[in-house]
């Protein structure tokens, strides 16, 4: 039976001097966040998901932001190589977590750069971001890997977010969500449902109906509520003034045999 893993990475003492690129910078309060993050990692084992934590990377701000640091595809693990060079130190550690769980290990090569949260899976279709952080050479790269695997990667203009992951997610029956303002061309996706906030776009799929969702957006909550949905509401407010959302706190392993 596939089971259901979930990296986390806790946050550490040097969180507020986070990388800030789309947004005004905000104080964070590191204690807040650390509340937050337990709370967050609570919801997923209380939905099933075992949680393994990555170890520590305290001399990097930005590395509780777990997901940007590694793409898995069907048993294989790409170890990303961060566009902002502040962020390379991070992905050591999750290379010897998934290496640990029997995947099989690829990386993204300079010139390559790379992030998680610019790959978007749903089925078999990779979406990649071609964002500030990931460039032409990773999503070349990134293809290598995985097309000869059975995946179809399709490339995205991101231009007004951190991220693709910070425009758009998808749902359990592969919908694309996103708030309109944040996103570069909704056109590309076969199905897609605009949300009436920024961070509505934002879903972790927790298991059937179930959808993890930040405090944020209470009017999306309550739309994907009426269209048959389960919202699960964290608070996540520290790590949004970071341009974090709640899929880049930790990395879904559904496809792992147990």
């Amino acid at each position: 039976m596939p089971s259901k893993k979930a990296l986390v990475r806790r946050p550490g003492p040097r969180l507020a001097e986070g990388l800030v690129t789309h947004i005004e910078r905000e104080k964070v309060d590191v204690d807040l966040a650390l509340r937050q993050w337990e709370a967050y990692v609570a919801a997923l084992r209380s939905h099933g998901w075992e949680t393994i934590e990555v170890e520590p990377a305290d001399d990097c701000p930005d590395a509780v932001f777990v997901e940007d640091t590694v793409v898995v595809y069907r048993n294989v693990a790409l170890i990303t190589r961060p566009g902002a060079e502040s962020r390379r130190g991070e992905t050591a550690g999750v290379e010897e977590a998934v290496a640990r769980l029997g995947c099989s290990v690829n990386w993204i090569w300079e010139p390559g750069t790379l992030d998680g949260g610019d790959v978007l899976k749903i089925g078999d279709t990779l979406y990649v971001g071609r964002s500030g952080r990931t460039n032409a050479a990773g999503v070349r790269q990134l293809r290598a890997v995985f097309e000869p695997l059975g995946a179809r990667i399709v490339t995205v203009p991101v231009t007004k977010v951190l991220h693709l992951k910070s425009a758009v997610t998808a749902l359990p029956d592969g919908t694309v969500i996103g708030h309109i303002p944040k996103m570069d061309m909704p056109s590309l996706y076969p199905r897609f449902l605009p949300v009436p906030e920024a961070s509505g776009g934002h879903v972790v799929l927790l298991g059937g109906e179930k959808l993890l969702m930040a405090a944020s957006a209470p009017k999306t909550a309550e739309l994907l509520a009426d269209l048959g949905f389960e919202p699960v509401v964290v608070d996540i407010s520290e790590f949004e003034k970071l341009e974090g959302c709640v899929t880049c706190l930790s990395v879904r392993l559904r496809e792992l045999y147990a």
